[in-house]
């Protein structure tokens, strides 16, 4: 079989980095580099797993440890195309290590590109922002929105952001940006609220609402926003922004108790209201009007089939599950 191109996936263990590359490996004509700083998890987080696929090689590399050996693999495979998901990316803890935030996001960053920009096989480099960058998103918020961070996460990706531009400006760096909303879906990390609250109730403890779950997020499947992101890597327009994010947002108690309701539980009697986190943004809601109608990308999975998904996972695994960690636990 002749492989047309070459795609490097940088973060490949992260939730939206493995089903990237489940999505890239369903086509036999990709050949898919990944790389990420922890070992490959198995079956339970990575859905790529799957396919045994031959036309996959992972290599484990940390961005602030082994940068030279991990620009040498990059140099070796030459991937016409580079996505990166690597990122530290959880909002609550940014404010007990900035520096880490810092250093992950920003510091390493400018490492990769100022290597990249010299390198003649890469044809399209697709970095992977949030909207957490623009604080608060209320109102018609598109891509020209400005910034305006509210958390050392976000503030950390937004000088990625602003960092990334300036190549493109200077050196024509081959440059798209993707912002997606709450991604959600099978094979998260156990801590996010969708699956936690599955967990949650089959565990019978009680899923803790912050600020009552009043914030307004715009959840969005995880295979949603993978098309998405391979369509700006095949066709998006250089030096561009573009938002994916689904048709409505949803406030976060409403989430929960479509996954209270799924399960036959009382949604009154599985939460309770706690105080809201330090730095947490009312809402969420972005414009993808421009991937619509440049590129005729739209979410197809609707919410409800999205969250059966989950449970279904959730089932799937329960005995795994139950050995793992339900808390973030933080790597520097």
């Amino acid at each position: 079989m002749t492989i047309n191109r070459k795609i490097a996936v940088l973060g490949s263990n992260s939730f939206s980095g493995s089903d990237f590359i489940d999505l890239l490996l369903e086509d036999g004509q990709n050949e898919v580099l990944g790389i990420s700083r922890s070992p490959e998890k198995g079956f339970l987080f990575l859905p790529y797993l799957r396919q045994r696929s031959s036309r996959f090689q992972f290599h484990q590399l940390d961005f602030n440890r082994d940068m030279v050996r991990l620009l040498q693999v990059l140099d070796e495979f030459s991937p016409e195309y580079i996505v990166n998901f690597a990122a530290q990316s959880e909002v609550a803890p940014s404010w007990v290590n900035p520096d880490h935030w810092f250093q992950t996001n920003t510091v390493a960053l400018a490492q990769l590109i100022n290597h990249l920009k010299d390198q003649k096989y890469l044809q399209r480099y697709v970095h992977i922002s949030s909207p957490e960058v623009y604080g608060t998103c209320e109102g018609t918020v598109t891509e020209l929105y400005p910034m305006n961070p509210s958390t050392p996460y976000a503030a950390s990706k937004a000088a990625a952001d602003l960092l990334l531009y300036t190549y493109y400006k200077n050196f024509h760096f081959p440059l798209v940006t993707v912002r997606a909303t709450n991604v959600y879906g099978a094979y998260q990390q156990l801590f996010k609220i969708i699956p936690r609250s599955a967990i949650y109730l089959k565990l019978g403890k009680t899923i803790e609402l912050h600020g009552g779950g009043h914030a307004v997020k715009s959840y969005i499947h995880i295979r949603d926003v993978s098309k998405g992101e391979l369509a700006v890597m095949e066709k998006g327009r250089v030096g561009e922004i573009y938002h994916l994010s689904p048709d409505r947002g949803y406030a976060v108690r409403e989430v929960v108790q479509g996954i209270c309701e799924a399960m036959n539980c009382s949604f009154a009697e599985a939460t309770k209201s706690v105080a809201e986190r330090l730095g947490q943004d009312a809402a969420y809601v972005i414009d993808s009007t421009k991937i619509r109608t440049e590129l005729g990308w739209s979410s197809q999975i609707y919410l409800t089939e999205g969250l059966a998904d989950v449970i279904k996972w959730v089932e799937q695994f329960w005995d795994e599950i139950q050995q793992q960690p339900l808390d973030y636990v933080h790597k520097a």
